[in-house]
């Protein structure tokens, strides 16, 4: 079955725990222990409604103050998709963990409280998914039966949201808004008797005509080879087969390709998906390629099409999400994770704070802490084979490890 992932985003209250929890209820997703239970506290806090946010937010401290405070993930299906929804925190000091929920996703729901309309964490959210070129972003005007179901109103967030999108550098993006009522229901699962005004589609209705060659961006074909196959058996006693997954495009057989770091050129045999033969593997498939020459190629090499190399350079510039509570400066080092492959990287320069608000760029900055996000150099100790992240979202970006704690200290997108 078909998987999507989205991610959420709002500010705090703006509702997103409550609309994933009236999505699992409206299913029919949510477990009878799970239902009683809301049921159950609902009831207890003295609620003449059903607090559907109990079914995401785990932690007592999210329960007890009724905000997002980790991602949480959650699982549920319709007839037709598996969903897995990353419920990632609205406030400005969890920005590492709404990056972090978003970097996996396909399309996400941005959230805005039709009472307060575009505030600057619309804009910070906006930019994160800007930033991480997700390609389709439905903006969910929610409590909307908090000002009276107003056509009015709705149309005045919708411009101003607008004029927001005119400050993105990603124009690939489709948007779509969708006024809502987490709480009642309105055009969630259900079309709403209260906004007949309204005629598009309902929330589920929009995710479940996705389709999976829309949101998933085109690049070049790129296969990182995660695991040499040998089985050295009587049956299997020659093969030698490279598995992993091609992300961007499609490789076939008989295309010419190159190994990379080696340069080595041979030509795609056979492509296998567990006992099966294929002609064609497609974009986000998970095979086993074999060569027409016997190459040395190792894990964390990359088959590219002859015609179509990355850059392959021992320094670059990106846009860098730092995620520790240790800054990062010039001249500090780190183990860089680009795929499978990990080579030392030393930080050469931070050339500018950038505001997700879209406010501007701060370039007075020797420092990076917690959450902030900016335009960093790097050296490494040896070549690494990459995309500019715009260009191909898996080959362009990467993490940074800390080697003291092994803690995940930052992502980068290449520039």
């Amino acid at each position: 079955m078909e998987v999507l992932k989205i991610a959420t985003a709002g500010s705090v209250d703006d509702g997103k725990s409550t609309l994933i929890g009236r999505l699992l209820y409206d299913t029919k997703s949510l477990t009878d222990d799970k239902l009683e239970a809301i049921e159950k506290t609902s009831k207890k806090k003295g609620y003449d409604y059903l607090d559907f946010s109990l079914a995401t937010d785990g932690l007592v401290a999210e329960r007890e103050q009724g905000i997002t405070i980790d991602v949480a993930h959650i699982y549920f299906s319709t007839a037709s998709k598996s969903y897995i929804i990353a419920d990632t925190p609205g406030h400005v000091e969890y920005t590492r963990n709404m990056v972090t929920g978003a970097s996996t996703s396909q399309a996400a729901i941005i959230l805005i409280d039709a009472r307060k309309g575009v505030i600057e964490q619309t804009n910070r959210h906006f930019f994160i998914n800007n930033l991480l070129r997700i390609k389709d972003v439905i903006v969910a005007i929610n409590k909307m039966d908090l000002i009276d179901f107003s056509e009015e109103k709705y149309n005045a967030i919708k411009a101003d949201f607008e004029k927001l999108m005119s400050k993105r550098d990603y124009q690939d993006q489709k948007i779509t808004f969708i006024p809502v009522s987490a709480l009642k229901g309105d055009n969630v699962v259900n079309s709403s008797e209260n906004m007949t005004w309204y005629q598009g589609q309902t929330l589920l209705e929009h995710l479940e005509e996705l389709d999976r060659k829309d949101i998933f961006n085109v690049g070049t074909p790129r296969f990182p080879v995660q695991y040499v196959i040998r089985p050295k058996t009587e049956e299997f006693h020659d093969f030698r087969g490279f598995a992993g997954k091609v992300y961007g495009g499609e490789l076939s057989v008989g295309d010419e390709v190159v190994v990379l770091p080696s340069m080595t050129r041979s030509k795609i045999k056979d492509i296998y998906f567990y006992d099966k033969k294929y002609k064609k593997a497609t974009r986000r498939s998970s095979v086993t390629i074999t060569l027409e020459d016997e190459v040395n190629v190792s894990r964390g090499d990359m088959l590219v099409k002859v015609d179509d190399l990355p850059t392959i350079d021992k320094q670059f510039t990106a846009t860098i999400s730092w995620m520790d509570s240790q800054k990062l400066t010039a001249g500090s080092k780190y183990v860089l994770q680009h795929g499978v492959n990990k080579v030392l990287a030393k930080v050469d320069r931070i050339h500018h704070k950038i505001q997700p608000d879209y406010s501007g760029i701060d370039a007075e900055t020797d420092a990076l802490g917690m959450n902030d996000i900016a335009q960093v150099s790097f050296k490494l100790n040896k070549p690494i084979f990459f995309d500019a992240f715009k260009n191909h979202r898996t080959n362009g970006s990467f993490i940074l490890i800390d080697s003291q704690t092994n803690a995940t200290s930052g992502v980068g997108f290449i520039n």
